[in-house]
């Protein structure tokens, strides 16, 4: 009976993914037109940045980033989602969510940030949690989702994908309330026919969780866990001030070092820093060190976040995303993560945060 309920749900994703391809903006369901606005800023002068609609993955309007910002205008359907992107064709690239609820939206693509009605600040943040993930969590097939594919592929659909799905089945309301874990989306007509989706999507908790099997975890945590034990190995990048820097100028000179890898748009990284700066002031006069490397593709949200977030330890990037140096040395495939490594260049432990992380280095540092 659980196979066949996911099995139909899928058949009526596909049917309304279907349907969807044919609306165009203006067109959907609801019938109400409100106006939008947008206003953006973006450190990438000469850049096209497009406003798409998300349940059509078409563009609606674009504009060139000049002097530092850019702005959209028009009319749409009420509670439209829509995405702003600089890479319309790529269905990986970064979106910035919003829906279209008549009020004005201000957008930051330097840090990923949007301002508006607490409605899209809510989104925003559902959206930013769930940065953290790789792009080898994203589904393979974009569009059309057969129920051959659905059965492939529901273990690693990218959250992110689910919040247009949640929308599409229960609308703007019943999407933000049952990502609030709230009872309200329960009385929704539609919850009967996605129950499974339902249960599957764990509410809330699959936004900002990796939607990995457990054989698929315990295979990454098993690989991880081989470094423990052993020696670091060293890599070189740069730092904020353009100077290239190797690890091991850090590492084994006699003090503990906490390499944390990070990046300014993972929203579970900005939501741990505060526990490894309170790690930092607690421990640094007793032997520990931080060096931070971050995934970042851009150097000013990187630079912005380091100031923000007040991280006063070492930083080296290459600037390279996912395709980071790091990602190989050390089988990064998901931020937060981290490395303690000994005095003597060690590695001791891996994956520590919050109340473990103190723990530990309390432990060490003793």
């Amino acid at each position: 009976m659980r196979k066949n309920l996911i099995v139909m749900c899928a058949l009526l994703l596909t049917a309304m993914s279907a349907q969807a391809q044919r609306l165009r903006v203006g067109e959907h369901s609801s019938g109400m037109q409100v106006k939008y606005t947008v206003k953006g800023v973006s450190n990438e002068n000469g850049k096209t940045v497009y406003l798409e609609d998300r349940l059509t993955s078409k563009a609606v309007d674009s504009t060139v980033v000049a002097k530092g910002k850019f702005a959209f205008k028009g009319q749409a359907d009420k509670d439209a989602i829509f995405g702003i992107t600089f890479d319309q064709k790529d269905w990986r690239s970064w979106r910035m969510l919003f829906f279209n609820d008549g009020k004005t939206v201000s957008v930051n693509m330097n840090d990923s940030t949007l301002k508006g009605s607490p409605l899209n600040e809510r989104l925003a943040y559902y959206n930013k949690e769930i940065s953290g993930l790789p792009s080898s969590y994203y589904p393979k097939h974009k569009g059309k989702m057969t129920k051959k594919m659905f059965e492939e592929e529901r273990e690693t659909l990218l959250p992110a994908a689910l919040i247009v799905e949640g929308q599409r089945c229960f609308g703007t309301k019943g999407l933000l309330s049952m990502l609030e874990e709230k009872p309200a989306y329960a009385e929704h007509p539609n919850v009967k026919k996605y129950e499974e989706t339902l249960r599957w999507m764990d509410t809330a908790k699959v936004v900002v969780k990796s939607a990995k099997s457990d054989e698929q975890k315990a295979a990454d945590k098993k690989a991880k866990n081989t470094y423990v034990g052993q020696q670091f190995t060293d890599f070189e990048m740069t730092a904020p001030d353009g100077k290239t820097h190797k690890l091991s100028e850090y590492v084994g000179n006699g003090r503990w070092v906490f390499v944390d890898f990070w990046a300014s748009w993972c929203g579970p990284c900005r939501r741990e820093m505060p526990n490894v700066v309170a790690a930092y002031e607690k421990f640094h006069e007793k032997g520990l060190d931080i060096v931070g490397v971050s995934l970042d593709g851009q150097r000013a949200p990187w630079v912005e976040a380091i100031e923000e977030l007040k991280m006063p330890w070492v930083h080296l990037s290459d600037l390279k995303g996912w395709k980071s140096l790091v990602t190989k040395v050390y089988k990064v495939n998901a931020i937060p993560d981290n490395l303690l490594i000994d005095p003597q260049g060690k590695i001791v432990a891996r994956g520590l945060h919050g109340e473990g992380l103190e723990a530990k280095l309390a432990e060490a540092l003793k």
